[in-house]
């Protein structure tokens, strides 16, 4: 039988496939100055290429793209099998149709970034090419869209959980967690590699989902679910016959992120703090019981335990829980028949508290105590005696 940390090892195998070899190489421009420039795609000198150091300890190449008519940039995680010189067109394509800025990178292991890619190693690729944009080109995460493709959408959730000012995400072709790929399930192992499942929950901000309907590496189902969870789902886009890689090829890819960068841009931040502020604020609590009018008696201490009764309403005058109808109520308060190590004397009969709708006694020791037909439980009115 495989260990947890084996099966995690089997689907992080399953999750990265780095191109071998890479399709672009890194290196020094002597004659510029000494500026990182990248072989095997088009210079520009509106492109950047970096070098980020990792909290891992690695070194992963960035490119940054720029756009002199942008408000907002946008932080592409690429998918499982492709690095940076394969995607180049499309994030130069993608920088002039949204007019945005871009930062796309590779994860650890892949194209000329160092260090092993697992899934780890990708948390700490994300935030440290986010802590780049925000020290190198002072882009606060207000004005920051998360993009996560496939098994990028791990990293993107990740980090779109931890900020909460966060401006969008998109999540292109994205997957509910590891597991759920390879296995098909419909449950969280502890073991499992970017459980997006619960992670999407965390997210604040407004979250664009894009699937494929045909799409037979990442199943359809992925999607919709994670849109259904998200806080602040956008309009989803479901490419009708689209697979898992080709999905920018179709018309409505390109229109319906455009409408959502633009509804983005549009979002003040007035409006943001006021849904962030909204999202913060504990939703109100639930009430399981009625609530009695009479006058009610209430036992608690060091709050541990706390029971909640009526007081018998004796028809005898004067009484003072002192007649022969109520003596043994009155005893049984004052009696060491209440069972809890820290509030109340000892007992033999532990767990005496077992009436799915308020409580009443299962032993006979107790049940004895509230043989008084005048006894009522303050949230149902049933009779402390009943079964």
């Amino acid at each position: 039988m495989l260990s947890g940390c084996s099966v995690s090892s089997l689907a992080a195998r399953f999750a990265f496939f780095p191109p071998e070899p890479a399709t672009y190489a890194v290196r020094k421009d002597e004659a510029g100055g000494g500026r990182l420039v990248a072989s095997g795609v088009p210079r520009d000198a509106a492109v950047d290429v970096l070098l980020v150091d990792t909290r891992k300890g690695n070194k992963v190449v960035a490119f940054y793209l720029r756009n002199p008519a942008a408000r907002l940039t946008v932080l592409y995680s690429h998918g499982n099998a492709a690095d940076l010189g394969q995607l180049y067109d499309l994030f130069v394509q993608l920088k002039v149709n949204l007019k945005v800025n871009l930062m796309g990178y590779d994860y650890s292991g892949y194209g000329a970034s160092t260090g092993k890619p697992s899934e780890e190693n990708t948390y700490a690729d994300i935030e440290a090419v986010y802590q780049c944009l925000e020290t190198e080109y002072g882009i606060s995460q207000e004005d920051l869209i998360l993009y996560g493709q496939s098994v990028g959408s791990g990293p993107t959730l990740h980090l779109a959980s931890r900020l909460p000012r966060l401006r969008g995400v998109v999540l292109h072709s994205a997957i509910l967690s590891g597991l759920r790929v390879v296995c098909h399930v419909n449950f969280t192992f502890c073991f499992d590699i970017y459980k997006n499942v619960k992670k999407i929950k965390k997210v604040k901000s407004p979250v664009l989902v894009i699937h494929g309907t045909d799409d037979d590496v990442v199943n359809w189902s992925h999607g919709n679910e994670l849109w259904k969870l998200a806080r602040e789902p956008y309009d989803p886009l479901w490419i009708k016959g689209g697979g898992h890689c080709n999905l920018e090829l179709y018309p409505d890819f390109i229109r319906h992120l455009s409408k959502f960068i633009r509804e983005m841009e549009n979002i003040t931040t007035k409006a943001r703090l006021k849904k962030i502020r909204q999202s913060l604020q504990p939703a109100p609590k639930k009430v399981h019981h009625r609530v009695s009018t009479g006058t009610t008696t209430t036992f608690t201490t060091n709050c541990c335990c706390r029971i909640r009764v009526r007081k018998p309403s004796c028809r005898c005058p004067g009484c003072n829980l002192s007649c022969g109808c109520c003596s043994g109520l009155m005893s049984c308060f004052s009696s060491r028949l209440f069972k809890c190590s820290t509030c109340f004397s000892s007992c033999s009969c532990r767990g005496c508290f077992k009436c799915p709708t308020c409580f009443s006694f299962s032993c006979s020791s107790c049940r004895s105590c509230f043989k008084c037909p005048t006894f009522k439980c303050c949230c149902c009115g049933s009779c402390g005696d009943e079964q």
